[in-house]
């Protein structure tokens, strides 16, 4: 659980010891501006973006009944990042699986990707799919309910 957040707190960390140093030389605006840019790229690369995951047992089950595809990812993979943010509300209708919470999970996509820990991992019809366009993975989403 603690290895998600170690990334944004070494950007919240990083920022907040920049906007010291330039506030101490007397540069509050240049000090505000990249504490605001390093707080965003810590919220980003954060677990907080993501829809709450579920472990992969209980994806892939759920995949099996109603068809939604299977998302394997990790925080602060930037392809997991831009499958997430261009998935837009559709992001919502995909089951998320955090491989650093759930080892079947890891092994799952390791299976899938000659033993590489290599995601996003998009299952769709139960069949891997490495870094898929998020164009792709909106297509394969079963119509709305």
């Amino acid at each position: 659980m603690m290895r998600a957040w170690i990334l944004p707190m070494v950007f919240v960390l990083s920022g907040a010891a920049v906007a010291t140093g330039l506030i101490l030389k007397g540069s509050y605006g240049t000090a505000v501006v990249l504490l605001a840019a390093f707080l965003a790229l810590a919220g980003v690369n954060s677990p907080l973006i993501f829809p709450r995951s579920i472990g992969a047992l209980e994806a892939q089950r759920r995949s099996a009944v109603d068809g939604r595809p299977v998302v394997f990812w990790r925080p602060g993979c930037t392809y997991c990042i831009r499958l997430r943010l261009r998935m837009g509300r559709g992001s919502r209708r995909l089951y998320w699986v955090n491989i650093w919470h759930d080892p079947a999970a890891a092994e799952a996509v390791r299976a899938a990707n000659d033993g590489n820990e290599t995601v996003p991992t998009v299952f769709v019809d139960g069949r891997p799919h490495t870094n898929p366009d998020p164009a792709w993975v909106r297509e394969h989403l079963p119509p709305s309910a």
